[in-house]
């Protein structure tokens, strides 16, 4: 079978679970992981033939695609802000909007403490809240290395995943296994970030199906009585816990924003600031201590 028969075959058989660009898009990464040829190159490859032993493993791609498992857990890898993590149904597959977010805080740090990432000064402590892949705090510590990073999750199985990705990128974190809900700690932080559950149990209707079976229910979802559950926890947590004129930085849910802003108010905190990310959706929260 020649490359472009496949691809073919992958937009007719996932034609129920995906339109044509999104199938296109996985056809173009399973390409790429097993027959090593960069997307760009297989439009021009397209009459090239596959050799037996590929072409098993792509169909196989298929077959798991077919029945709703993200192409990221297939290859067991994912793409984040330039880097490669491994990925599993223990974490969250890292998105497009948390790079946002990660983008955020890397300008911040660069035009508060230094344009040279590395004249950081070692005082820098950030602390992650809620670790999934590592793809937070492992990227910040590779933007920003001479900050003492550390993260924190209540998965056991989330934090080995998150150390696998620190050893193989190169990183040293602190990794803390604890209930953010209950933790405390005498440490004081320059900077915390979180991507927690956000998602509201009556938002699962509009989920596509593949997330609501691969991906950890744990980092999804909270109560549509308390939303902003862990919101408020780790905004009551950053107040002991952040030195004076500290950060906070939350991805949140695009519908909860007012609602964020105003818990943060309730709560002290000054230069709130709200932005939306690329698909114009407010997702992301920064807010300071006095």
């Amino acid at each position: 079978m020649k490359i472009g028969e496949l691809a073919a075959q992958y937009i007719l058989e996932l034609g129920p679970l995906y339109d044509g660009n999104e199938a296109k898009t996985l056809f173009n990464m399973a390409a790429e992981k097993v027959l090593a040829i960069s997307s760009g190159k297989l439009i021009m490859q397209k009459d090239l033939d596959i050799s037996f032993i590929d072409l098993q493993k792509l169909l196989s791609i298929l077959n798991d695609l077919q029945i709703g498992k993200p192409i990221q857990h297939i290859l067991a890898e994912a793409h984040f802000y330039g880097l490669v993590f491994n990925v599993n149904e223990n974490v969250l597959i890292p998105r497009p909007e948390t790079e946002e977010l990660v983008d955020w805080i890397i300008s911040v740090c660069h035009k508060q403490f230094s344009a040279d990432s590395s004249a950081l000064p070692e005082k820098l402590s950030i602390l992650d809240i809620g670790t999934g892949s590592g793809c937070i705090p492992i990227t910040l510590k590779k933007h920003l290395p001479n900050a003492a990073v550390s993260t924190l999750d209540i998965s056991a199985e989330a934090i080995a995943v998150a150390k696998q990705n620190a050893s193989q990128i190169g990183t040293e974190i602190n990794f803390i296994e604890a209930d953010i809900l209950t933790f405390t700690s005498e440490e004081k932080f320059d900077v915390i970030v979180s991507n927690p559950p956000y998602i509201r149990d009556l938002e699962k209707a509009d989920m596509h199906h593949n997330v609501l079976m691969h991906e950890p229910h744990l980092a999804l979802f909270v109560s549509d009585q308390n939303p902003l559950l862990f919101y408020s926890a780790i905004a009551d947590f950053a107040k002991t816990n952040l030195k004076p004129k500290g950060q906070l930085y939350f991805e949140i849910n695009e519908y909860l924003g007012k609602e964020t802003i105003e818990m943060l108010t309730d709560k002290g905190f000054v230069n709130i600031e709200l932005r939306q990310d690329m698909q114009v959706k407010d997702r992301m929260v920064r807010a300071e201590i006095r």
